[in-house]
C-alpha cells in the first residue's frame, strides 16, 4: 500500500500538470478539486473561501495517494499493465464526477459538463492511470518466480560452473 500511495502521489502530480495546462488553455475555469473543497467548507458552497486553493491541492494529492494505495493493495505483488491503471483511473473519474460530486451539487455530471472540462478531466485521468502503473512498477521489486536469477555475465567467471567451464 505504501508503494501504491507513493505512486499515486507521483501520478497526481502528472495529472495536475495536465489539468493546469487545460485551465491555462481556457478549457476549464476552475480546478475541480478546489470546487469540491469550496463546497465542503463552511459557508455558501459556490462562493470563494480563503485557503481553498491550497486545501484543494492538498485534498487532490491526498485523494490521489489514497487511490494509489488502494490500487497497490488490489494488484498486490503483480506488475500491472497500463490499460488496467487507465481503467482504474477512469472508474474513479466516473464514480466521482458522474456520482457523488453531482449528487452533492458541487459540479454537473460528466454527461452535462462543459466539453472542455470533460475532455481535460478525461485525459487527466488517463494520465493518472498511466503514471500510476509506471511509477508503481518502477518502485516495486521484481517478482521472484522459481529459481533465483542468474548472476550477471561478469560474475559467472567467479562461480564454480564458470571455473569448471574454463578448465576444459
Amino acid at each position: 500500500m505504501a508503494r501504491g500511495a507513493l505512486a499515486g502521489t507521483v501520478a497526481t502530480a502528472a495529472m495536475s500538470g495536465l489539468m493546469l495546462a487545460g485551465a491555462r488553455a481556457g478549457l476549464m475555469r476552475e480546478q475541480p478539486p478546489k470546487r469540491v473543497v469550496r463546497a465542503l467548507l463552511p459557508g455558501h458552497r459556490h462562493r470563494p473561501k480563503p485557503g481553498e486553493r491550497g486545501l484543494g491541492t492538498l485534498a487532490h494529492f491526498a485523494f490521489g495517494a489514497a487511490s494509489g494505495a488502494l490500487f497497490g493493495l488490489l494488484v498486490g505483488d503483480r506488475r500491472p499493465r497500463v490499460p488496467i491503471g487507465v481503467a482504474y483511473a477512469l472508474a474513479i473519474w466516473v464514480s466521482g464526477y458522474q456520482g457523488w460530486i453531482p449528487e452533492l451539487k458541487i459540479m454537473p455530471p460528466i454527461s452535462r459538463d462543459l466539453p472542455g472540462r470533460r475532455a481535460v478531466m478525461g485525459a487527466a485521468h488517463v494520465v493518472y492511470g498511466t503514471a500510476l502503473v509506471l511509477a508503481l512498477n518502477r518502485i516495486s521489486p521484481e517478482p521472484r518466480r522459481g529459481l533465483p536469477p542468474s548472476p550477471p555475465p561478469s560474475d559467472r567467471a567467479l562461480t564454480p560452473a564458470g571455473a569448471a567451464g574454463r578448465a576444459r
